[in-house]
């Protein structure tokens, strides 16, 4: 079991910026294959939704929401995560989450952080 943890949240103004980082603090060898990385968000009252990925070929994607203002990368060790956050805007208020989709030899499967509070205002 892979623990991923989640730091740098926070409030901001509008404006702003943020940068999230998510750890494998523990378990991440039972990862022999990383597939991705990726962000999800969740606004009061809305569903998750995704927000970004670092892909296997290097390969980054992003949520048109947030194309042009956030950026993901990740360190050479591949067990860190970053998401850059730029021009927060109050709809990015929102628990933002990490997941590490991996395979462990005979499976898939995917870890979640336990969730960080991002709140943008006016």
């Amino acid at each position: 079991q892979v623990r991923l943890v989640e730091s740098g949240g926070g409030s901001v103004q509008a404006g702003g910026s943020l940068r999230l980082s998510c750890a494998a603090a523990s378990g991440y060898s039972a990862c022999s294959y990383v597939m991705n990385w990726s962000w999800y968000r969740q606004a009061p009252g809305a569903e998750r939704e995704f927000v970004s990925s670092f892909n296997t070929d290097g390969s980054t994607t992003y949520a048109d929401s947030v194309k042009g203002r956030f950026t993901i990368s990740r360190d050479n060790a591949n067990t860190t995560v970053y998401l850059q956050m730029n021009s927060l805007a109050p709809e990015d208020t929102a628990m933002y989450s990490c997941v590490l989709f991996c395979n462990d030899g005979r499976r898939s499967n995917d870890y979640w952080g336990q969730g960080i509070q991002v709140s943008v205002s006016s």
